[in-house]
């Protein structure tokens, strides 16, 4: 699943250190669920690469992050993948063992790479500082199908 922000500009730092940064394009944030295989990290970077949420020169959203010339910058957060239908703590028994989430991210960053959009990329386990423009602002939420 994602969290699909279009941006102006986004960035990450680790310990106050920025690690990856991007101008115009989309941030994404990736849960990974238990059950989610590399099938679906490729069926989502799909989604991602050809979801058209730039203007065209009438600004309607119809022109995907390749045609817009936009970057790619790809988060992990497993907390996407909470289970917060009851109570008022979030469970994570949806979200996938970190073997499996990490291996999956990693998969959706090399199937956008090899899509033609090679993403900067949050680093997975790590306590990220992220800081956006979202341009909108445009938010939306893909699940693979």
């Amino acid at each position: 699943m994602a969290l699909l922000q279009r941006v102006n500009s986004a960035r990450v730092e680790v310990d106050g250190a920025p690690i990856a940064t991007i101008g115009r394009g989309l941030l994404v944030f990736i849960g990974v669920e238990r059950g989610d295989s590399d099938d679906t990290a490729w069926r989502l970077a799909q989604r991602v690469a050809g979801y058209r949420v730039f203007p065209d020169a009438a600004g309607r959203m119809n022109v995907d992050l390749r045609g817009a010339g936009g970057e790619l910058l790809a988060v992990p957060q497993f907390t996407l993948a909470a289970d917060t239908r009851k109570g008022t703590r979030p469970s994570f028994t949806p979200a996938a063992g970190p073997e499996q989430g990490v291996r999956l991210f990693d998969s959706f960053c090399a199937a956008c790479d090899g899509l033609g959009i090679p993403p900067a990329a949050g680093r997975f386990g790590a306590d990220m500082q992220v800081a956006l423009v979202n341009d909108g602002p445009v938010t939306f939420w893909l699940q693979a199908p």
